[in-house]
């Protein structure tokens, strides 16, 4: 109920009067917080996909090298080594939480906070009186395109980050760190900073404007992770495929940018297994188990590529030519074998509702048809639309594959298991590491992991 009336209040009332109060609300916060971001030093970090992963892999940098960090996103936050999971299916809190938590972080002894930044959070003045330090970019692809009105206008609310270096602070200097190969490196690389930093996989897409690139060279992907020479240092990191390379690289560039030396850095990286939710392994025999928290095209295109190449029939060295491409076409090779076995991917899927990106829901569908070989439909953060109806959205991008469309989210995994056989991989994405389910009866308890660990023991105890 309170879900409906809040989208019915969002329709009458005209949004320029929404953020305007939503900017008195976050003065409000930063006046009875006396300002917390003057005393630390705040980077935030936005993009379409990878946010979260690159704040925890740069909390952990940071952290490695003696520095006492602050840290949201919206998997959790962090005040140094506590933790507390972020249950409020909202990537920035309000105003008021998010000004209380700068706060409690200067109080802590915390010298850096280094903070999740959504367009839609930036649009409705959450980071209003925030004066950052540091904006970094993971990449921008189309998604809420209904709340923004169009692409360029997403582009733009992402671009208030950047546009924030502009703000002086006592001596600290203001730096931006972005993805060279994203096609709007064009735009963000516009806005003035002290320093500028970029990091890609192309150095065809060096600009000149940004005099430190990061680009590695001698790159290996393997089923074991990936290997790489930066600056002449050599790097090893655990997690899959090339869009996890670009969140490794924009936490180097990061990390470097604020001259943390290569040691601290290579330490956290070759430790770090990746974020809660985000391609996060649950069993590896006799089957592949694994979450994901991939909710666009893009980020959904990725993680089955990465399945495919490194877990479903992975191919050899010496295939590397005919090996599946990454994001940006280059051959992938994991370098081990499949003993002739021909395993099979086994997707669980949906889309969110809520009015928002409905054009997408067809494209998840289409992606599902491409790369997997077993396809079951199923519910995922509704909001106050029929989830039917959602599902069918989906179901429309399937034109030559049988699916299934199971509503009830735990009898979909349960299926999607009960289908599988030694050697396949069941991927489930979505949700992630998110602990509620967006329903028109509000937020419901949904604990996706624990709810696959729950069918796995039963099906082992068979």
């Amino acid at each position: 109920m309170i879900l409906v009336i809040k989208k019915i209040l969002k329709k009458l009332v005209p949004s320029a009067v929404w953020n305007s109060l939503h900017w008195c609300v976050a003065l409000a916060g930063a006046v009875k917080n006396r300002f917390p971001s003057r005393d630390l030093v705040v980077i935030g970090v936005t993009g379409t996909n990878g946010k979260s992963t690159v704040v925890q892999l740069a909390h952990d940098i940071f952290s490695e090298f003696g520095l006492n960090v602050a840290s949201t996103s919206s998997i959790r936050f962090r005040l140094k080594n506590k933790e507390e999971v972020n249950k409020l299916k909202m990537t920035m809190p309000g105003r008021f939480a998010l000004q209380d938590f700068l706060r409690h972080a200067a109080r802590a002894g915390c010298q850096y906070a280094i903070l999740e930044v959504t367009s839609e959070g930036l649009s409705q003045n959450r980071a209003a009186f925030i004066n950052f330090d540091g904006a970094v970019l993971t990449n921008v692809r189309p998604e809420h395109i209904e709340s923004h009105g169009s692409f360029e206008k997403y582009r733009q609310a992402k671009g208030k980050l950047f546009d924030k270096l502009k703000i002086k602070k006592d001596k600290i200097k203001k730096i931006s760190v972005i993805n060279l190969d994203d096609a709007s490196a064009h735009y963000y690389s516009g806005f003035s900073a002290d320093e500028k930093y970029g990091y890609g996989l192309l150095k065809e897409n060096g600009r000149s404007e940004i005099k430190n690139h990061f680009i590695p060279e001698d790159i290996k992907f393997s089923a074991q992770g990936v290997d790489f020479t930066l600056e002449g240092e050599k790097y090893r990191s655990p997690l899959l495929g090339d869009f996890n390379l670009y969140n490794v690289l924009a936490a180097i560039a990061l990390a470097r940018a604020f001259e943390i030396p290569h040691q601290y850095i290579k330490k956290s990286i070759a430790d770090f297994k990746g974020a809660p939710g985000r391609l996060e392994v649950l069993q590896t025999k006799p089957l592949w188990v694994c979450i994901d928290y991939a909710h666009t095209p893009d980020a959904l295109e990725s993680v089955y590529r990465a399945a495919k190449s490194f877990w479903v029939n992975p191919v050899r060295n010496h295939a590397r030519a005919s090996a599946p491409k990454g994001p940006l076409g280059r051959a992938i090779s994991n370098g081990a074998g499949n003993n002739g076995h021909s395993s099979r991917l086994i997707c669980v899927l949906g889309a969110a509702g809520g009015g928002r990106d409905k054009w997408k829901r067809p494209k998840m569908g289409a992606l599902a048809q491409e790369f997997c070989d077993e396809i079951i439909l199923t519910d995922e953060d509704p909001y106050t639309e029929d989830p039917e109806k959602i599902v069918d959205e989906v179901a429309r991008g399937i034109q030559n594959k049988k699916y299934k469309k199971i509503m009830d989210r735990r009898l979909a995994i349960r299926e999607a298991l009960r289908l599988a056989q030694s050697g396949d991989v069941v991927l489930i994405t979505g949700k992630g590491a998110e602990k509620t389910m967006m329903t028109r009866f509000g937020a419901l308890p949904w604990d996706e992991k624990a709810v696959v660990l729950e069918e796995l023991g039963k099906l082992n105890k068979k």
